[in-house]
């Protein structure tokens, strides 16, 4: 009988060696989703120099908006937590994929977007624990001149 339980025991260790390493892929797998579409926001930011790149700014220019939400699809990069991107309300949510925040130089003809996209992991006792500001991914753009 003692054997039986030591059989069930390693049989639990390793299905809990298992579940870790999957999570552990899981997250690595979603963070360079995120990674990799932070790069395409920022790369079609400089590309457009911020013209029609934002849900909230629509103009007649949505060639750059387009493009972000096809590399989106390409990517299958879809969050499903993106409600905020920062408590103090300084980012503006694009379309749920990411948020932005723009800061413009004192003469007004130079800016700089900070893009923030959610890695997307909806494990609950993580996301109660470090919250969901823990897994998300910043970057600046160049100076863009206007």
């Amino acid at each position: 009988m003692q054997d039986a339980f030591g059989g069930i025991l390693n049989i639990i260790l390793i299905a809990v060696f298992l579940i870790i390493i999957e999570g552990i892929l899981g997250l690595v797998v979603n963070y360079s989703k995120a990674f990799r579409m932070k790069n395409i926001v920022i790369s079609n930011i400089e590309r457009y120099e911020g013209y029609g790149c934002f849900s909230d700014k629509a103009n007649g220019n949505t060639d750059c908006r387009n493009k972000i939400m096809d590399g989106a699809k390409s990517i299958g990069y879809a969050p499903t937590a993106l409600l905020h991107c920062d408590s103090g309300n300084l980012y503006v949510n694009s379309d749920s994929l990411f948020c932005y925040k723009e800061l413009v130089s004192s003469s007004g003809n130079n800016r700089i977007y900070t893009i923030v996209t959610q890695v997307d992991i909806n494990i609950p006792i993580i996301n109660r624990i470090m919250g969901l500001s823990f897994f998300q991914v910043h970057g600046d753009t160049r100076v863009i001149k206007r």
